[in-house]
């Protein structure tokens, strides 16, 4: 049995760590120090992103571990020790509130939103069975009805949960896919018929790599998945997938799924969706669509064109963390039958679920996803829809798919630059080509994108990212935060000339 003494010092450290009057006077030192960041950030004072390389970063997230050896807990000591923690935290992490940050598909939320956020970690809100977190649980539910709805399903028809993130979406969809598609593969697993012809996945050539990594965790293995041949905007061609569908039919392979974008990830192209639809209902094939950035465009009347089919979709993932401008991690995958709502998961766990009282299993989302205990992740996401209303969502849609525009005229307007496509939304491939790369060859222009890329980044002046294009390098922008203006992309552009002059073309041959 421990020293009374050493029990009593425990017993005064976990007060400590639960004091709510401590708790109260950080909360206030931490909304002060959040908000001058914010400041600081969105008039552009800091490094976009502040780089060191990342064992430096490593070594002093250790020595904070080891930082505090005073057993001497007070409550001045403690909120020194706090503040300098999140100065920390703050300063080293990347600037996604800095308007030059127009990187990848991860937004700058609206801070309001990691308040309500706040709020189910605070309380440590967590779903699996409905009574552990019954308001979680109505939140998320009450998402899922109004973006089926805005999909256009009629209530009651159709179902849905909430993932941590658009990859589990997608893995979740496929796998209702597989279990629907292959019957009792749940049970008795994956094992064709016909060798020579397993299972497959139809897919957008340019789909995000979560798809194939999803069709190899189901058993399928990464040659399950067949990339259909794109169109001159880089779509998936209905004509084409007709004519692969028809020989895949042709030769007994059986089809799990089709997965189409809205929108690939590479240059933002949104597929046909209606046309890739019927070609789908005429094979009987189950159509997934991967919305997870370009769902959120349903909301606004000036582009939700671009997904008009998305309601004949047998599933959709769509991250709300994306154009929904939510903190991550919150995606949704929805199924338009509402009989798939458990095809994923065929299990029984009495010890967790309570099949005593009628209904309630409705929701418990646990038998729907792969996470058992899963955080609140539609908090946020309903917290601005509560408090702004779905207005604000198609402002976010149009403004930041305005600066994609205003972006690429800039763009078709230097002469040094080339744009390598005409922007549907707000992500925009191009390559900068200076003089003396022009009639180079296609490895070396790639090779100075990356190279110009990495020289950009680190200097913090702002933060894009790369990609490839038919093979050969390029430079991409996802503009997601909406307080970006022209003003900015023009200093991208001299910043992208300074840095590039700093090149050695010689040295790319």
């Amino acid at each position: 049995m421990q020293d009374e003494t050493e029990i009593e010092e425990a017993r005064r450290r976990i007060q400590a760590a639960y004091d709510t009057d401590g708790f109260r006077a950080l909360g206030h030192e931490l909304i002060d120090l959040l908000t001058g960041h914010l400041k600081s950030a969105g008039n552009s004072r800091r490094a976009v992103l502040p780089w060191r390389e990342p064992e430096i970063n490593v070594r002093e997230a250790e020595s904070l571990l080891g930082a505090w050896r005073d057993s001497a807990i007070d409550s001045s000591s403690l909120g020194d020790h706090f503040g300098k923690i999140v100065r920390t935290m703050l300063d080293r992490g990347i600037n996604l509130h800095d308007p030059r940050y127009i990187g990848h598909q991860v937004p700058a939320p609206p801070p309001v939103a990691g308040l309500f956020d706040a709020v189910g970690a605070v309380t440590n809100q967590v779903m699996a069975i409905y009574e552990m977190g019954p308001w979680a649980t109505a939140v998320e539910e009450a998402m899922v009805n109004r973006l089926g709805e805005e999909i256009g399903w009629r209530t009651g028809t159709f179902s849905g949960l909430s993932t941590h993130g658009g990859s589990l979406a997608n893995l979740t969809a496929l796998l209702t896919a597989r279990n629907v598609s292959l019957k009792d593969s749940w049970e008795l697993g994956v094992s064709p018929h016909d060798p020579a012809n397993p299972p497959v996945v139809v897919v957008h050539a340019d789909a995000h790599y979560s798809v194939s990594r999803a069709v190899a965790v189901l058993g399928l293995g990464t040659r399950g998945v067949v990339k259909t041949r794109l169109d001159d905007r880089r779509r998936m061609d209905p004509a084409v997938l007709d004519d692969t569908l028809t020989m895949l039919r042709g030769r007994n392979q059986p089809v799990v799924a089709v997965v189409a974008c809205a929108c690939a990830t590479p240059i933002g192209a949104f597929d046909p969706l209606t046309e890739i639809a019927e070609v789908c209902r005429r094979h009987s094939v189950w159509l997934h669509v991967d919305a997870a950035h370009g769902g959120s465009v349903i909301f606004s009347d000036r582009h939700k064109h671009l997904v008009s089919g998305l309601k004949h979709a047998d599933s959709v993932a769509w991250d709300a963390h994306k154009m929904m401008f939510a903190p991550a991690l919150c995606a949704f995958v929805l199924y338009r039958d509402r009989s798939h709502r458990f095809e994923a998961f065929r299990q029984e766990a009495p010890y967790i679920f309570d099949p005593s009282v009628a209904g309630l299993l409705e929701y418990d989302v646990g038998l729907k996803t792969i996470e058992c205990t899963k955080r609140a992740t539609a908090f946020g996401v309903w917290g601005l829809w509560a408090l702004f209303g779905r207005r604000l969502f198609s402002d976010l849609v149009d403004v930041t798919f305005d600066l994609g525009q205003i972006f690429y005229h800039k763009l078709e307007a230097a002469s040094d630059f080339e744009a390598l496509h005409e922007p549907e939304c707000n992500i925009l491939a191009f390559r900068h080509l200076p003089k003396g790369l022009v009639g180079m060859p296609g490895e070396v222009i790639g090779e100075f994108q990356l190279n110009l890329r990495r020289r950009l980044i680190e200097s913090g002046e702002f933060y894009i990212v790369s990609t490839k294009i038919d093979g050969i390098g390029a430079l991409r922008v996802a503009i997601m935060n909406p307080l970006t203006t022209a003003v900015h992309f023009d200093q991208l552009l001299d910043a992208l000339r300074v840095h590039g002059e700093k090149i050695d073309l010689q040295s790319q041959e």
